[in-house]
């Protein structure tokens, strides 16, 4: 078997892996948060960052623009300097604890992505974020780590490679932001 046609069955595989029942939830908790004038935060590291950077722009943009309500969305790995200023002077854990306490909210959502589940900063994200009475979304793979336990609502991708994770996290973001740019309205 090719490499190619290989990663792609294993990929398909983890796909089916996927609760959609809790995609679903994700999609009404989104709604909720955007009805109720909530913030959405969305944090992770490496390419948990990368995704959340995208799915932030896909929902700003596509899942917003010329709609009567509008996501009130950022992604917490966005805003290097004050990342690396956190890191430089207070330590790597706290970069998007300490964000949170400037700008969340009893009642937004805080959507942490790790593959592993076990990134202390992230972590830590959703630890602050359970404290401060926010809603928590976790995307998690593997075994879900730690972080998994500690989200309202895990969705989870049951694989151990890490592309396929973050393949499956990616695909679970665009139902979310597609739905609000395809299907809202016509469903």
């Amino acid at each position: 078997m090719s490499f190619a046609l290989d990663y792609r069955t294993r990929l398909l595989s983890a796909l089916d892996t996927i609760d959609l029942a809790k995609v679903e939830e994700l999609i009404e908790l989104f709604r909720c948060a955007r009805d109720e004038d909530r913030q959405i935060f969305f944090c992770g590291n490496g390419g948990s960052a990368s995704t959340s950077n995208h799915i932030v722009c896909d929902i700003v943009k596509g899942a917003s623009l010329g709609k009567p309500k509008r996501f009130r969305v950022m992604a917490l790995s966005e805003s290097i300097p004050t990342m690396t200023a956190y890191a430089n002077d207070v330590g790597y854990e706290v970069v998007f604890a300490e964000q949170l306490k400037n700008f969340a909210r009893p009642g937004d959502v805080v959507v942490a992505v790790s593959g592993s589940g076990n990134s202390p900063n992230v972590v830590r994200a959703l630890e602050c974020a359970n404290e401060m009475g926010c809603r928590t979304v976790a995307l998690t793979g593997r075994d879900g780590g730690r972080l998994g336990p500690l989200a309202e609502l895990n969705v989870h991708v049951a694989d151990n490679h890490m592309g396929r994770i973050e393949d499956g996290h990616m695909v679970v973001l665009h139902m979310l932001a597609y739905y609000f740019m395809d299907a809202e309205g016509t469903a």
